[in-house]
């Protein structure tokens, strides 16, 4: 074993961190895909960073892309339903997720389903209840999925997955707790710290996504247009806007013609915006289900630029896959990302 201090072991501990990156970010070049491959156990030989003389094991935040260190990643993520009602915002620590779903739900009114990994609140909020495509998105991020109950056969549905359910209606352990400024049913919160130590033995969660550089979509063979402003129509209640912000370089956030802001007070904000034209199953009455398992039209919004191309989606456990129109994969900038699934029946627009 090489000496950490010597420099045979800081050429071989270079080489390592290079080959990681290379690894990593494979999916930077047009023809050759990213492979999402397991994070590698550190060893004794640690590689340095910089001119520090403290070891650290470098990895990939698995649903951002960013770097970070290996030991802080080793932990489950929590997905949670969240509610979009009016009284049900601002939302709490929405602006630390990782990525977050927007779903068409009863009313015409739009609810979430969040997941939280690389940046974990203590608390989050206000947790509602589960809808039937609610497994067919959560089941591949593993960990936990917490949500406040909801029609039994759903409910079934959700506890069939291998996600470990973290449901108020059935919580006597203190999880969850109702905040008093808050109106009901709309007040119901998650103490994430908790949970998280709870269930610190589930594994942490796999990759989803294809990431590249800070600007994916600059190869003139996906044919991105230059973007502004993004429109999505779910239905007369519910009409989110995206407006990006140079300066900041993220996408800005706004609901029925307002700013959506968070408990912080702070504007929500992505680094990647996709939008995905989904069609809606009615078997449940008046619940629609977003169905995830197939494919579809897609966009995926980065940097000010807009490329079209298809979502596909094999199975519950899989994961989704976006591909552009010339075939290449379809990438995201390292960051946090909301997808939003966009009934075939509404509309979505881009403008320059």
């Amino acid at each position: 074993m090489a000496r950490r201090g010597g420099s045979a072991g800081r050429r071989q501990a270079r080489f390592v961190l290079l080959a990681a990156s290379a690894l990593l970010f494979v999916g930077c070049s047009a023809d050759a895909p990213f492979v999402a491959t397991p994070s590698p156990t550190p060893t004794a030989d640690a590689r340095p960073i910089g001119e520090s003389a403290t070891p650290m094991a470098l990895a990939f935040a698995p649903l951002r892309g960013t770097r970070a260190d290996w030991a802080a990643m080793q932990h489950p993520s929590i997905a949670a339903k969240i509610d979009n009602h009016e009284e049900a915002r601002p939302q709490v620590a929405l602006n630390r997720t990782d990525i977050v779903f927007e779903e068409l739900v009863e009313g015409g009114l739009t609810r979430y389903v969040a997941i939280w990994h690389s940046d974990m609140p203590p608390e989050i909020g206000p947790v509602r209840s589960i809808r039937p495509m609610d497994p067919d998105i959560a089941t591949p991020f593993g960990g936990m999925i917490a949500y406040s109950g909801g029609q039994e056969i759903f409910v079934e549905m959700m506890q069939a997955t291998p996600l470990v359910n973290l449901v108020f209606d059935y919580d006597d352990t203190g999880l969850f707790s109702r905040a008093d400024e808050r109106p009901g049913p709309h007040d119901v919160i998650l103490d994430a710290e908790e949970a998280l130590s709870r269930n610190a033995a589930l594994a942490p969660p796999p990759v989803q996504f294809v990431y590249g550089g800070t600007d994916p979509l600059a190869d003139p063979a996906l044919a991105a247009t230059p973007t502004t402003t993004i429109s999505q129509v779910f239905s007369e209640e519910r009409f989110p806007s995206w407006t990006w912000d140079a300066a900041a370089s993220v996408w800005l956030r706004s609901q029925e013609g307002a700013p959506d802001l968070d408990d912080a007070g702070a504007q929500v904000h992505a680094v990647n915006v996709v939008t995905m034209r989904v069609d809606i199953d009615w078997q449940y009455g008046e619940v629609p289900k977003t169905v995830m398992v197939g494919a579809g039209e897609a966009w995926i919004s980065v940097a000010g630029r807009t490329a079209h191309g298809t979502w596909s989606k094999g199975a519950r456990e899989a994961p989704i896959v976006f591909t552009a129109d010339n075939g290449a994969p379809l990438r995201l900038a390292p960051g946090n990302t909301w997808i939003e699934l966009v009934p075939t029946t509404g509309s979505v627009t881009f403008a320059p």
